[in-house]
């Protein structure tokens, strides 16, 4: 038997399992429930060529430049290895060396280097995990250094074979293969017959672990290399700060219990991740010792649906899957406690090289365990009925919400008279802390002259906690009283304190049929000092201010200079960054709900680890923007003991103590109708 008719049978063989083993794996994915990622082709393809072939995200790390490397002499390394293969088939009729020299010699050149570049980028990669391991034990498992081994393996044996043919005088391009014709001075003194066995050896070495290396993809994590590029291609093209709707109907199963409830999306993401642990990096929760990693979380995802696999249609009416999606103790299944210990902050997909949509399908659980389920931490359940009944988390009484303006002559909001809402919401209104930037920003509101009103007492909640919880219901009942009260009422334009009310009244009520013009208090302000109609004097007395970015107005919505332009501008200088700012921002621990339940154990907690980085900057004044941040700051500074010697002040209360120092203008009466912007 000649030899190509030995590989044909290997290679035929080869392709047929592997073909079969991606069918096997992609079938899978069809289980999921629909979803459309097929629109806006055109930027769907520029996002898989800037953040997959351009490795955008992870050239953002030092080490990711190795990765980069590796990935793109992959890429190249494609067309000899195309070459390779066909050239088994058909020896006397498919060979780079029949093209031109002009041709063939530019591209021996470029393989010769990539090769050498490919193997060294191999080299760096198995001494870092050996050296300079990341923190989870994955990073040093044997599936790693196998994956790492053969492709270290193939560019030895492309030299090998490529330096006994320039030994043996057959390769054209001697001259244009540096590291090649370096290598073959091994080979001298061998006999000819011998450099054709070294030859084949290696040819044969090459084929085999290419071969091999193809079928092993589709079973380890390095599936990622059929699916990572794609799935920047089916990445979301907006935000993802909101949750789809669910529909009450009578039968319906809501949220996710089981894989299959998942979109097809969702799963495709479970096939896509690369485990590099970047997630698990920036998570709050992870980094202060709770069970939640977001990297497991999407990896039991996988290994549920493998597990499971094909028997999942069967089991939909029957016992339901072999391996429970939502459970303990088992691989491919995720404990409660890790879905509660999410904070939603987005740090994981901010930073996912593939774009995986980690928070979305933490919330999807969440929501089979409230809605279908009723478990949920004991502590929810008062949050609940307080939200369900008085529409605040505190379940105090409507008239409570108007007590904060006791001291100022506030208007209601008058439809084709008034230009903006000022939406209080529930902190703003009800928190004794959070009154206080309240009426900051209604003298504010009032030395600009903006027309102003509120709802007082028929101001509902918006609904983010119940949402980002899983209590989708009551959200929907919430978000729809809202939504009906605004159209009512004729409101278009909105200013809100709270992050968490701006992105719920900007993202998640568009899902209800309204598009509001809401804006946040910073953003409205800096405009106001832009066009001169708010004039500050310079804040003193506040020393060092170290700024904190919200997680809900600056990864979810992407505002980060205001906050910072209006701090310059009412004192004079910029405020001091923390470590971790803007984009890379580290939570406050308040987001998800988790603001009415109380910590998972941990090593500390998320607060007090926010806080102690602040600390090390050594500020008179922590500003903030949000309510939440405000509690969690403050309860940080008691447990450091640290309150006596550091404040914690809203950017509103910031710019009314410059209010102050400002040259004297004639103010109008809060809430006023007076100049519009």
């Amino acid at each position: 038997m000649s030899e190509n008719v030995a590989f044909a049978i290997v290679f035929a063989a080869a392709m047929l399992l592997f073909m079969w083993s991606v069918f096997r794996r992609f079938r899978l994915i069809t289980l999921g429930k629909p979803e459309n990622r097929f629109d806006h082709v055109g930027k769907r393809l520029w996002n898989m060529v800037f953040f997959a072939f351009g490795q955008r995200r992870v050239v953002k790390r030092v080490f990711g430049v190795n990765h980069f490397v590796l990935f793109w002499c992959f890429m190249i390394l494609m067309i000899a290895n195309t070459e390779f293969l066909l050239h088994g088939l058909f020896p006397d009729t498919i060979a780079l060396s029949k093209l031109t020299d002009g041709v063939y010699h530019p591209l021996a050149l470029v393989f010769d280097i990539v090769s050498v570049l490919a193997l060294t980028a191999v080299v760096l990669a198995i001494g870092r995990r050996l050296l300079f391991p990341p923190p989870y034990i994955e990073a040093r498992s044997r599936e790693a250094f196998i994956i790492l081994s053969l492709v270290g393996l193939l560019m030895i044996a492309f030299f090998g074979l490529h330096a006994a043919e320039i030994e043996q005088g057959i390769e054209g391009a001697e001259d244009y293969m540096p590291v090649a014709s370096a290598v073959s001075g091994i080979f001298s003194g061998v006999s000819t017959d011998g450099l054709e066995t070294w030859a084949d050896v290696f040819w044969w070495i090459h084929a085999v672990v290419l071969l091999g290396f193809l079928n092993y993809l589709p079973h380890s994590k390095h599936m990622h290399i059929l699916t990572s590029i794609p799935n920047c291609f089916f990445r979301s093209l907006e935000k993802v700060n909101t949750q789809p709707r669910e529909e009450f109907k009578k039968g319906n199963l809501f949220g996710v219990g089981q894989v299959t409830q998942f979109t097809w999306k969702g799963l495709f993401d479970s096939y896509s991740c690369t485990e590099c642990g970047r997630c698990t990096d920036v998570c709050p929760a992870g980094n202060t010792g709770k069970k939640l990693n977001p990297r497991l979380v999407i990896h039991d995802i996988k290994v549920n649906l493998l597990k499971n696999g094909a028997a999942l249609p069967e089991r939909t009416n029957g016992k339901g899957p072999a391996v429970p999606l939502i459970g303990e103790g088992h691989e491919g299944s995720i404990s409660e406690e890790v879905l509660w210990a999410c904070t939603t902050c987005g740090a994981c997909m901010e930073v996912c090289p593939v774009f995986i949509e980690h928070v979305p399908k933490i919330v999807d659980m969440r929501r089979n365990l409230v809605e279908m389920k009723a478990r949920f931490p004991e502590q929810l359940l008062t949050l609940f009925e307080n939200m369900e009944q008085r529409s605040n988390p505190w379940g105090i009484a409507p008239p409570e919400r108007i007590k904060w303006a006791s001291d100022l002559n506030v208007r209601p909001f008058e439809a084709g008279k008034t230009e903006y809402l000022f939406y209080i919401g529930c902190a703003g209104a009800l928190d004794a802390r959070a009154r206080k930037v309240t009426v900051a920003n209604a003298r504010i509101l009032d030395a600009a002259g903006i027309s102003w009103g509120t709802l007082g007492k028929e101001e509902l909640c918006c609904g983010d906690s119940l949402r980002r919880l899983g209590n989708e219901y009551v959200f929907d009942r919430m978000a729809q009283q809202n939504v009906k009260t605004f159209s009512e009422k004729g409101v278009k334009k909105v200013i809100t304190q709270c992050p968490h009310c701006f992105s719920t009244l900007k993202n998640d009520y568009r899902q209800y049929g309204i598009e509001l013009e809401v804006i946040h208090h910073t953003e409205l302000i800096k405009d106001l000092i832009a066009s001169g109609r708010l004039r500050l004097g310079k804040s003193d007395n506040l020393g060092t201010i170290v700024f904190h970015d919200s997680c809900y107005l600056g990864r979810y919505n992407g505002v980060y200079d205001a906050p910072r332009s209006v701090i310059a501008s009412a004192t004079g200088d910029a405020p001091v960054e923390m470590h971790r700012h803007r984009d890379q921002s580290f939570c406050c621990g308040a987001g998800g709900g988790r603001m009415w339940m109380e910590e998972s154990p941990g090593k500390k907690n998320i607060n007090v680890a926010r806080t102690e980085e602040a600390l090390g900057l050594s500020p008179k004044t922590i500003c903030v923007c949000c309510p939440y941040c405000m509690t969690m700051f403050e309860d940080g500074l008691k447990d450091k003991g640290a309150s006596d010697m550091v404040q914690v002040l809203d950017v509103a209360e910031i710019v009314e103590r410059s209010l102050s120092k400002a040259p004297a203008t004639e103010k109008e009466p809060a809430g006023s109708a007076g100049p519009t912007r």
